[in-house]
C-alpha cells in the first residue's frame, strides 16, 4: 500500500489479520461549532472536486473545494432563502436545509424543511457547473424532507418526508415519499414533476404484522387522525436500486418499498429484533465496567441510514441499526426497565416467566426484582409501547432500541448478515477507557444503558474486484470497514477513530478531533480527478472517504488505502527495471505482523482485538465516571503508511528486461479486467 500522511497523535487503528483495506487521516474541514449539526449530510461533485455539506447550525449547504484533501477550503455556500418555488411562492429565510445530493453534471438538490416543520418543506436546485453556484427554483415536498438521493442514473430525486409531530401532538402531519422526476438538463424540474407515495394502503388490518405503529394524536388525546397509520410512519432516509426506493421507517422498525414510476407504496418490510439472551450488551451505566452479557432483551434493529448495491448479479440493502424512539412532550414511549411495574407511572410488572432459570452470579435464582437493579437491566432504556401479554397484566417481553449493529437485507426484506456484537466488542477492546462514551462529552461507559455505539451512517463501495461497507459510530465514534463481497459471509476489517478523547468537544471542540459521524460517503479513485488532472493532495490508491461530523462540526477526508490495486491504477507500466514491474505490493520484510495494534498503523495489519488497543489506556475505568451519567431515559448527560514491499534494485541484462515486460502484461491484463 502506498504511504499515508502522518495521522494525528490521538488517532486510534485497529485491522484484523490480513486486512486489505487502511484509511488513514488526510485532513479536514472545521467550522468548530459544538453540538449544533455544522458538518451533517456531505455530497461529492467530482468534475469540481468539491465537497457539499449541511450546515444545520446555519440552516445551509457549504461547498468546499476539495481538490487538495490536506486542505479543504470552504468557497461559497448555496443560499435558499428567496428562492422560487414552483408553486409560486417562495423559500423563506427561516428554511433549514437538512441533506443534500449532487448529479454527476453539477445539478444539486438541497432538503428544505419549512420553519414551522409540520408546514410541507421544499427541494431547493442548483447548478454547480459554473464558476459560482446557479439557484434554479425549488418545488414543494412533504412535511419535513429529511433526506434526499438521487438513483445512479440521476433520472429521479427522492425525498423522505419524515412527517414529525408537534412536540405537544397537536398536529402530526402524515410521513410521506416524494418521487421527483428530474429533467436531462441541468435545470429544476416543474412542480408537476412531483410524484409523492403515502401510506394510506396500510391502515388498518392492511399493516403488516410487526410493523410499529402506536402513540400517536389519539394516544396524546389532541384528537383521533382519519390516517393514524401514515400519520405514525415516518420515513428517514432512501435508497435507490432497480426503479424502486428502500426507504427506512426507524422508528417503527420497517423499510418501505416505493415504485418510482407510479410513487406507489408497494410493500412495508418489518426487520425483527436482536437477540440481547444470544448476542450480549452492556446495558448499565451504573455498573463501573464493561459488562457485555446476555439479558432476556428483544432489541429492535430500527436503522437509521440505508444504501444499496449489487453483487454477484443480486440486489442488497444495507442497514446502520441506531435505534430511535417517539418521544415527545405529548407523548413518549421511553421508560427504563425499573420502572415496570411503577404504580405511579402506571406501568404493568414483568412477567414471572421472563426470569424463569436465570440466576444470579452465586447461583441463586434471579428474582424480578434482582432482574431490575441498576447493575443488571434496570438501567436499560425500553420501549413501553410492546411486550404486553394478551390480557396486558405484565410485560412477557422487554423490547430495546437499536440493534448496535448493521445488517445485510435482501430487496425481500430477509437479513442475509448482521454483525451482531462486533461493534461493543471491538470497541471495548481498542478503547475500554472511553468504551459506549458519548459524543458530545468523553467519558466511560455512558451511553451502554441507551443504544450503545448507535452506527448511524453506512457506505458501500468497491475496491478491486471486492466490496467494502464503511459504518460510522455516532457516540463513540469510529468507521468500521467491512468486506461484503460475500454479503453472507461478511468480515471485519479494520476500524479507526479519530477522536481526541483527551479533550471534552464542548470545552475545545478546535482540538477534539471528529465525534458524531452522520454521514460517509466513498469516492473511488476514477472520481479524484479535476478537470483530467489529479488532485493536487494525494488521496488513497483505492479512493477516499469524507465523512462528516455533526458535534465537532468537522468535515474529515480519509486516504483509502488497499492492496487490491496498484499504487496509481492510470499511470502507464514501464519496464523500468528499477520499479516493480508487476506494480503489486510484495511482503515487506521489516513489517512483521505484531500482537499489539499500533497508533499509527505503519505496519501489516494488526490481529484480531484480543491484544492491547492502539490508544493506552492510562488507568483503569473509574468508579466514578466523569461526568456523571443522566438518570433519563434517552439523555446525553451533557505521513501516509509506508510501501508493503521491498525495494527492487537495479537489475542488468536480458533477464531483467523479460522479467520487467512480463510483469508489465500482467499488470495490464489485470487492468483490463477490473
Amino acid at each position: 500500500m502506498p504511504a499515508t500522511a502522518a495521522n494525528p497523535d490521538y488517532f486510534t487503528s485497529h485491522s484484523a489479520p490480513g486486512a486489505e483495506v487502511e484509511l488513514s487521516v488526510l485532513g479536514s474541514h472545521r467550522a468548530d461549532i459544538f453540538d449544533a449539526g455544522a458538518a451533517e449530510i456531505v455530497a461529492h461533485y467530482a468534475a469540481k472536486q468539491q465537497t457539499l455539506v449541511v450546515n444545520a447550525e446555519a440552516g445551509t449547504v457549504q461547498v468546499l473545494d476539495s481538490s487538495d484533501p490536506e486542505n479543504p477550503t470552504a468557497v461559497t455556500e448555496l443560499k435558499t432563502a428567496g428562492m422560487s418555488s414552483a408553486d409560486g411562492a417562495s423559500v423563506p429565510a427561516g428554511a433549514v436545509a437538512n441533506s443534500v445530493a449532487v448529479r454527476a453534471d453539477g445539478l444539486a438538490a438541497v432538503a428544505l424543511e419549512a420553519p414551522t416543520k409540520t408546514d410541507d418543506g421544499w427541494v431547493g436546485f442548483f447548478d454547480l457547473s459554473g464558476d459560482e453556484p446557479k439557484p434554479l427554483g425549488a418545488v414543494r415536498a412533504g412535511a419535513l424532507p429529511d433526506s434526499v438521493v438521487f438513483d445512479d442514473e440521476g433520472t429521479h430525486a427522492v425525498i423522505a418526508n419524515e412527517g414529525e409531530p408537534a412536540e405537544d401532538y397537536s398536529v402530526d402531519p402524515e410521513g410521506t415519499v416524494s418521487a421527483v422526476a428530474l429533467p436531462e438538463a441541468v435545470q429544476a424540474p416543474r412542480q408537476e414533476d412531483v410524484k409523492t407515495a403515502d401510506f394510506r394502503a396500510f391502515e388498518g388490518d392492511a399493516l403488516p404484522e410487526g410493523v410499529r405503529v402506536f402513540g400517536g394524536r389519539e394516544d396524546a388525546g389532541t384528537g383521533t387522525p382519519e390516517y393514524p397509520v401514515s400519520e405514525n410512519l415516518e420515513p428517514e432516509y432512501s435508497t435507490v436500486i432497480g426503479g424502486k426506493a428502500y426507504v427506512t421507517l426507524q422508528e417503527a422498525n420497517a423499510i418501505a418499498v416505493v415504485d418510482l414510476a407510479s410513487a406507489t407504496t408497494e410493500k412495508l418490510m418489518p426487520l425483527g429484533t436482536q437477540d440481547v439472551s444470544e448476542v450480549p450488551f452492556d446495558v448499565s451505566n451504573k455498573d463501573d465496567k464493561i459488562n457485555r452479557a446476555n439479558w432476556p432483551v428483544q432489541s429492535f434493529l430500527q436503522p437509521d441510514t440505508i444504501r444499496s448495491i449489487e453483487i454477484g448479479g443480486r440486489d442488497y440493502l444495507l442497514t446502520a441499526n441506531e435505534g430511535d424512539t417517539r418521544d415527545w412532550d405529548g407523548y413518549s414511549e421511553e421508560i427504563r426497565v425499573k420502572d415496570l411495574g411503577s404504580e405511579k407511572k402506571g406501568l404493568a410488572p414483568i412477567c414471572e416467566s421472563v426470569v424463569e432459570g436465570m440466576t444470579n452470579p452465586d447461583g441463586s435464582s434471579m428474582t424480578i426484582e434482582d432482574l431490575q437493579k441498576e447493575e443488571n437491566l434496570g438501567r436499560l432504556t425500553i420501549t413501553k409501547a410492546n411486550g404486553l401479554n394478551e390480557d396486558g397484566s405484565c410485560y412477557e417481553t422487554i423490547y430495546g432500541v437499536g440493534g448496535r449493529s448493521f445488517s445485510i437485507f435482501d430487496t425481500d426484506g430477509k437479513q442475509v448478515f448482521d454483525s451482531a456484537d462486533d461493534f461493543e466488542r471491538i470497541t471495548a477492546e481498542v478503547l475500554p477507557k472511553n468504551f459506549n462514551s458519548n459524543n458530545s462529552e468523553s467519558n466511560f461507559d455512558n451511553r451502554s444503558d441507551d443504544k450503545g455505539p448507535e452506527p448511524e451512517a453506512i457506505e458501500v463501495g468497491q475496491i478491486g474486484e471486492k466490496t467494502y461497507a464503511f459504518i460510522g459510530m455516532e457516540r463513540i465514534g469510529g468507521i468500521f470497514v467491512y468486506d461484503i463481497t460475500d454479503p453472507a459471509k461478511s468480515e471485519y476489517v479494520t476500524y479507526v477513530n479519530n477522536r481526541n478523547f483527551a479533550v471534552q468537544p464542548e470545552d475545545n471542540v478546535a482540538e477534539a478531533g471528529d465525534s458524531g459521524p452522520e454521514s460517509i460517503v466513498f469516492v473511488p479513485s476514477a472520481d479524484l480527478k479535476a478537470d483530467g488532472a489529479a488532485t493536487a493532495g494525494e488521496a488513497g490508491n483505492a479512493g477516499m472517504l469524507i465523512v462528516g461530523n455533526e458535534v465537532t462540526g468537522s468535515t474529515t477526508f480519509y486516504a483509502v488505502d488497499s492492496s487490491l490495486v496498484g499504487d496509481d491504477p492510470t499511470e502507464e507500466p514501464t519496464a523500468d527495471p528499477t520499479d516493480d514491474p508487476t506494480g503489486e505490493p510484495t511482503d515487506d520484510p521489516t513489517g512483521e505482523p505484531t500482537d499489539t495494534p499500533t497508533t499509527d498503523p505503519t505496519g501489516e495489519p494488526t490481529t484480531e482485538p484480543t491484544g492491547e488497543p492502539t490508544q493506552q489506556p492510562t488507568d483503569s475505568p473509574s468508579a466514578e465516571p466523569s461526568p456523571k451519567p443522566s438518570d433519563e431515559p434517552g439523555e446525553d448527560g451533557k505521513g501516509r503508511l509506508p510501501r508493503t514491499g521491498a525495494q527492487i534494485g537495479a537489475l542488468a541484462g536480458l533477464g531483467a528486461l523479460l522479467a520487467a515486460a512480463g510483469g508489465a502484461a500482467v499488470w495490464m491484463a489485470r487492468r483490463r479486467s477490473s
